[in-house]
């Protein structure tokens, strides 16, 4: 947080040719106008952001950041944001981390590593949690770019990590993902997907529109079809890459979250006051029907 969000603003009109002031402007007087929204702590950053991942549509900008801080407030891997044992132990347990290397259509690669095969390590809802706070912080630094892909490689990854899922906090993530969040999600890719993908998908996919499908693509276990939207040197050295060691990745972005704990204590500021929304307070189950208690962690044999 050490650059003033008014240099960071600036930067985005000079990079955006496409950056309407008077769109933004408008959309901050619309902001203005609701009640219920932390209008006093959202930026115009984020109305650029927001904007930029609405390719410029004023209207459905409005709407994607009513429903972003809305579910902010709703979600279980929003509610915390301490940088505390559990979170730590997400982000040695799995790599997070932005690779330096672009795609081949110039995106923005996240990369998804598990580093500590022991699936009593795993909590589903730490790991999403530590995803979506590095994505906060890495957009507050980063602005706007032409799209987003991420790629989760399945290596170490055993039924006993299926086991631990929570299916209620994979359908907000895979919500909040598709609906909310302030980009343009390009690409998904599993690679090194062994023989169960089929499991996750299973799980997974009920929760995935069509739109997420299209651009979800599964590399099996020894396939090489990654570098056909990345190099394979961008990836870390033990997925074959020039990258750094995983390792000294996850120890560069657990020092870059705790170094950054004043920009995550005031982004719990951004939250809906339900009681002032014009029209009556919105819940879970506006979201999803008979949410409450709707799936438990899957047991498989």
């Amino acid at each position: 947080m050490s650059v003033p969000v008014e240099v960071l603003v600036q930067k985005e009109y000079t990079k955006n040719i496409k950056m309407r002031l008077e769109d933004i402007q408008s959309i901050g007087d619309w902001l203005k106008q609701q009640p219920h929204l932390p209008q006093e702590y959202i930026t115009d950053l984020e109305i650029i952001l927001a904007y930029h991942s609405c390719e410029g549509c004023i209207e459905q900008t409005t709407k994607v950041i009513d429903l972003n801080y809305t579910l902010r407030t709703l979600f279980s891997f929003y509610q915390n944001r301490r940088i505390d044992i559990s979170l730590e132990t997400a982000l040695h347990t799995w790599l997070i981390t932005f690779l330096d290397t672009p795609t081949k259509k110039g995106y923005s690669a996240i990369y998804c590593q598990l580093l500590d095969a022991d699936p009593q390590k795993f909590v589903y809802n730490d790991v999403v949690k530590a995803f979506v706070m590095l994505m906060d912080l890495w957009q507050w630094e980063k602005g706007t770019v032409p799209g987003v892909a991420v790629i989760l490689n399945m290596d170490k990854v055993s039924v006993s990590h299926l086991s631990r899922m929570d299916l209620n906090v994979a359908q907000q993530f895979f919500y909040f993902l598709q609906e909310a969040m302030f980009v343009r999600l390009k690409e998904f890719h599993f690679i090194n997907a062994s023989n169960f993908i089929d499991t996750l998908m299973s799980m997974v996919k009920p929760f995935m529109k069509k739109e997420m499908l299209d651009i979800l693509k599964i590399h099996p276990v020894g396939s090489d079809s990654l570098e056909e939207y990345i190099p394979k040197a961008a990836l870390p050295k033990e997925a074959g890459g020039e990258n750094k060691e995983g390792n000294v990745l996850r120890d560069e972005i657990w020092n870059k979250i705790k170094s950054n704990e004043e920009f995550f204590e005031a982004e719990l500021k951004k939250r809906v006051e339900e009681s002032k929304r014009p029209g009556g307070p919105k819940t879970m189950s506006t979201f999803f029907s008979g949410f409450e208690g709707s799936f438990k962690k899957l047991e498989i044999d």
